[in-house]
């Protein structure tokens, strides 16, 4: 796989300080918890590690602080397979987010960014060869909208696919949306971009409205219920989750997206690489912690081999 264009990820590095709970508490409440663990996290280094255990090349550009979680944070993100050359490190904390885990395995996180909030366009401007001679790049919103924003412009300049997982939710202009290849939000989020636009709407509805935004594809990423995906050349396809016994949420979307993007790059269709992003994501929630509960590709390949086959997905639906 080494001669193959590498997937670039573009985004934030946390150190998640997770409790693990039997009940989330309330305002005011304080509840007595089960266990506690720290973990290497951040979205953008969650779909990193996601791509490098499944053996694909992965670059990560990011910023980390200059504090002890900054050193231990690239770290692991070497030992993982991930090139960290585009790491840089700013004065300071690093990003930092705190994660409460219920028994039923949902969770609620707070995320303080750190130096995720000083990546800017200088950093995407000297990084810009990596970018150029990438396959694909995969981007979030836990660093400053303007650096997306440019590196929307670079993809689009270069001809280099973007996967933009909008989260946290926020306001996104039209001119970014338009060079985004794959928008990947979960329900929530694509609730929050739909604005009341349809009371209750369905899947293939939301598809429908989020591509009129201007993207060239969505993946609604549903759950337990599935995924939902449709583009200009993509007829709607609902592709269903595994069941398993879910302990711990964290990270799944983006254990879904390193899969997404690891199975295009390796010549899938999108029905084929939602499937197969599927499989990802239904390991890692039955794994405690974000990066920890990323598989490998022989992991994912057994798993599916165990589910009786390939997943088939649920037809076409306008």
């Amino acid at each position: 796989m080494s001669a193959q264009k590498p997937i670039i990820v573009v985004g934030s590095i946390n150190t998640d300080l997770v409790t693990m709970t039997r009940k989330m508490p309330a305002v005011g409440e304080t509840v007595i918890a089960s266990d506690f663990a720290i973990h290497p996290g951040g979205k953008g280094a969650n779909q990193a590690v996601a791509v490098a255990r499944l053996g694909y090349p992965v670059r990560l550009i990011g910023r980390v602080g200059s504090d002890t979680f900054g050193v231990e944070l690239k770290t692991q993100l070497h030992s993982a397979g991930v090139d960290v050359s585009g790491v840089a490190t700013s004065e300071g904390v690093s990003g930092v987010a705190v994660v409460i885990v219920s028994e039923g395995g949902d969770n609620s996180i707070l995320v303080t960014p750190g130096a995720n909030y000083k990546i800017t366009p200088e950093d995407l401007d000297a990084n810009v060869a990596i970018l150029r001679g990438a396959g694909m790049v995969l981007a979030q919103l836990e660093i400053p909208l303007e650096t997306v924003e440019y590196l929307g412009r670079i993809c689009a300049r270069e001809n280099v696919p973007l996967i933009l997982d909008p989260a946290p939710a926020r306001e996104l202009p039209r001119s970014l949306l338009q060079d985004v290849a794959w928008f990947t939000p979960n329900q929530t989020e694509a609730a929050f971009y739909l604005e009341g636009a349809v009371e209750q709407p369905t899947a293939p509805e939301t598809a429908r409205i989020l591509l009129s935004r201007g993207c060239d594809g969505v993946v609604l990423k549903m759950g337990a219920h599935g995924t939902y995906l449709r583009s200009a050349k993509v007829a709607g396809t609902r592709v269903p989750a595994y069941s398993v016994n879910a302990i711990d949420t964290t990270a799944a979307g983006d254990a879904f997206n390193g899969g997404f993007a690891t199975a295009l790059m390796l010549g899938k269709s999108p029905v084929e690489s939602a499937a197969f992003a599927a499989a990802v994501a239904a390991i890692s929630v039955t794994r405690i912690g974000a990066q920890p509960s990323m598989p490998s590709m022989p992991e994912v390949e057994e798993f599916v081999r165990s589910q009786s086959g390939d997943i088939a997905y649920a037809g076409h639906e306008r």
